[in-house]
């Protein structure tokens, strides 16, 4: 466990240089989430950089599976388009923040 005040004396600030849509779409995901984009950024960080194992799945801190791997073969299912696929996830992504909030005002 860490002292949040212990932890910031061993952070860096740095800039990154995003994509404007790409920076929209993560500021959106870590107010969804009820998160910061520091934290968001840090923990997609620390997904990526797990160490790979044989198989090409992440491990997890333990050495235990982290990201499972599909073992299935023939691609993608029958109607799904692959150069669509980001922006019909985006959208239902958008959707479901559409609801949230709406089911937030609504209790208002």
């Amino acid at each position: 466990m860490y002292v949040k005040a212990d932890m910031s004396r061993h952070m860096q600030r740095t800039t990154v240089r995003l994509p404007d849509e790409l920076l929209a779409r993560a500021k959106k995901k870590a107010a969804a989430d009820g998160t910061t984009l520091t934290a968001l950024i840090e923990e997609g960080l620390r997904l990526v950089l797990l160490p790979r194992t044989s198989a090409g799945s992440a491990r997890g801190p333990g050495g235990d599976e982290g990201m499972p791997v599909s073992r299935h073969t023939g691609g993608m299912m029958p109607g799904i388009d692959p150069i669509k696929l980001n922006t019909q996830t985006q959208e239902m992504d958008d959707l479901e923040m559409m609801e949230r909030l709406l089911h937030q005002w609504s209790r208002k």
